[in-house]
């Protein structure tokens, strides 16, 4: 095969799609670093939001396909997840290793560019969103671990802005840790039988689907709160208030389409509500932030 078809493969592996889930939390971040830095020239700006989106890129590239090489021999044994292309055979191992490294190189080199305490902390995203791959073998609280290599997004991007760290950005890390946590512990619902066969640690596999839906909702409730304290900290307006209300009824929506009886909906809550959040929330916080000043 060619190394355009192998790569085209590897993308639809890690779903390079799903990205939208993190980024438009980076360019948050990012927003509201620049508010408070003063008039930069246009090639700044495009120049830093160019690395930041790299970085984003690159980590969550080199993530996805590293748990799919660590977890390929589970993916096999998995009915839902045997057809996808590592365990099936369409792809084979050493690419998705090239890939893999590849991507976690041009996120270096991101960090690199942007600054230096963003490269000096970049080794601590790296390892973090790799090496959760392996939490599920030791933890049912993996979705907290995968919840903050995702909360470390708007983070990251302030540091890349404005070199140093704020409470700010701190709020909104930890409600997209919580936000990220709560959705996780859905999606994991339905590989319940199989974590629990395998060995492998979640909260549905813990709990029981009834109370793993119990403790998505506390911590979502935990996510609204962290969001609420981000934007009175923040000090936005009514446009990034509407951000917050909107966000919250999604959360509400998201759980009324998952039920311990019928898992039908899951797909629904999972991927299309999430893309809903993340994009409402940088649409209208940044948008109070610039537009609304």
């Amino acid at each position: 095969m060619s190394i355009g078809g192998r790569l085209r493969i590897t993308l639809e592996m890690i779903k390079i799609e799903h990205t939208l889930f993190a980024l438009p939390f980076a360019f948050l971040g990012a927003a509201l670093a620049a508010r408070d830095i003063g008039p930069q020239p246009l090639r700044f700006w495009l120049v830093k939001f160019g690395w930041i989106t790299a970085a984003m890129v690159g980590a969550r590239s080199a993530a996805m396909a590293f748990n799919r090489i660590v977890d390929r021999e589970f993916d096999k044994a998995n009915p839902r997840t045997s057809s996808r292309a590592l365990p099936a055979g369409r792809l084979d191992v050493g690419f998705a290793w090239e890939f893999t490294i590849s991507s976690a190189l041009i996120f270096l080199i991101a960090a690199a560019m942007l600054n230096r305490l963003t490269l000096m902390l970049s080794p601590i995203a790296l390892s973090s969103v790799l090496l959760y791959s392996y939490t599920k073998r030791l933890t049912a609280a993996s979705h907290l671990v995968l919840g903050w290599c995702l909360g470390i997004a708007p983070a990251g991007a302030w540091i890349a802005i404005q070199g140093r760290l704020t409470i700010v950005p701190v709020l909104l890390s930890v409600s997209v840790m919580f936000w990220t946590a709560g959705f996780d512990i859905l999606y994991a619902c339905q590989d319940r039988e199989f974590d629990k066969s395998a060995g492998l640690r979640s909260t549905p596999e813990r709990l029981g689907l009834a109370r793993a839906l119990i403790a998505a909702r506390v911590i979502h409730g935990l996510m609204f709160a962290a969001l609420i304290a981000f934007f009175m900290t923040a000090r936005l307006g009514w446009l990034g208030l509407t951000g917050v209300l909107l966000t919250g009824a999604l959360l509400v929506y998201q759980h009324r389409l998952v039920k311990p009886n019928d898992l039908s909906r899951l797909n629904a809550a999972f991927f299309t509500t999430n893309a809903f959040v993340s994009v409402i929330l940088f649409v209208t916080m940044a948008g109070d932030a610039w537009l609304l000043k």
